[in-house]
């Protein structure tokens, strides 16, 4: 008896936290606000899935309790109720409508798998239609524009209203990419090649993430798409291929010989400029970025952090750490950091 109490006074409040863990997602990272043609149509297959089963649900248990009301046994009741087994207008009539039912949802799913799986490039666009090449690690996302000739790590920029093809491949594992709010998710597996494309219908910054089991930090595997109008999509483009400015502040000049071959060899993993190699992120833009290793605010004490020691942060990563770095030189390599902006230039 007590413990039937106890049930029953907590689960008021065990209905509340339910409800309330819908509000503890990340911002864009949600497929019920929909944001692009792709995720518009899975969002209405969704509700359309709702429908038909809310439908089906309704009729079977107003059917079941209409005859729970009418058929029950009373008193007096001797005699079974007529059997109406074999009766064939009823056979048809539950045959019927389950077959009209995955009509309903087969015909818009078969037309919408073959329009997510159009991946040619858009015919207004024309020869300007944005490729970019997806390499999955771990346990980050490479960036490759191959035709505007750099590299990008960790933030993907796309402009709006424009179909913009991705070529994945994987590195190391097999990797996810999915951005819940512009599209489904597709695998990226090693020595296979996957395809797929998003389109953004307003600017803004849409969250993605990882969404196959990859390693120890797979749940940190995150990244973003930052959709710009096209004239801004344009000028970023411009400034990602421009040649990257000596850094003029002193402590920032030391920070850029601490970062190169013959300091600590960061540039041996991260490309700045199209120099260097694609170990690690690019580091570009790193100046630009809100967070780091994908999901920890981008500031000093966090940056320092992340440089001495990786694995602490986000565990399986393959970035060495760095614990014999003073803080003076420290303090010197994240103003060289911090001057890696192209949105300056």
């Amino acid at each position: 008896m007590k413990l039937r109490k106890t049930v029953w006074r907590f689960l008021p409040l065990s209905l509340l936290v339910f409800l309330l863990t819908g509000c503890l997602g990340e911002t864009n990272l949600t497929a019920l606000d929909p944001k692009g043609p792709q995720s518009q149509w899975i969002f209405d297959k969704m509700l359309l899935s709702l429908y038909v089963m809310a439908f089906v649900s309704i009729v079977v248990f107003a059917i079941f309790f209409i005859i729970l009301a009418k058929y029950r046994r009373k008193p007096g009741d001797d005699e079974l109720p007529k059997q109406v087994h074999g009766n064939t207008a009823l056979e048809i009539t539950w045959t019927v409508i389950p077959i009209i039912l995955l009509i309903i949802l087969a015909v818009p799913t078969i037309t919408g798998t073959f329009m997510m799986a159009d991946d040619e490039p858009d015919p207004e666009v024309g020869e300007n239609t944005v490729e970019i090449k997806v390499t999955g690690h771990q346990f980050w996302w490479q960036f490759d524009y191959e035709d505007e000739g750099f590299t990008a790590g960790q933030e993907v920029y796309i402009p709006v209203g424009e179909k913009v093809l991705f070529e994945l491949h994987a590195q190391d594992v097999m990797h996810s990419f999915w951005v819940p709010a512009l599209g489904g998710k597709v695998d990226t597996i090693p020595g296979i090649t996957n395809h797929l494309w998003l389109e953004a219908d307003e600017p803004g910054t849409y969250k993605g993430k990882c969404a196959e089991l990859c390693g120890p930090a797979h749940a940190l595997m995150d990244f973003k798409v930052i959709a710009l109008e096209r004239p801004e999509y344009d000028q970023w483009v411009a400034n990602m291929q421009a040649e990257v400015e000596e850094p003029t502040d002193a402590l920032a000049q030391q920070g850029r010989e601490l970062f190169g071959a013959d300091g600590l060899g960061c540039i041996g993993c991260h490309a700045v400029g199209g120099t260097g190699t694609a170990a690690g992120p690019a580091l570009t833009n790193f100046g630009d970025r809100e967070v780091i290793a994908g999901y920890l605010e981008n500031d000093d004490e966090h940056l320092a952090a992340w440089i001495r020691d990786p694995a602490s942060l986000k565990q399986g990563n393959n970035m060495p750490s760095f614990p014999q770095i003073s803080d003076e030189e420290m303090e010197a390599l994240i103003a060289y950091l911090r001057s890696l902006s192209v949105n300056e230039q």
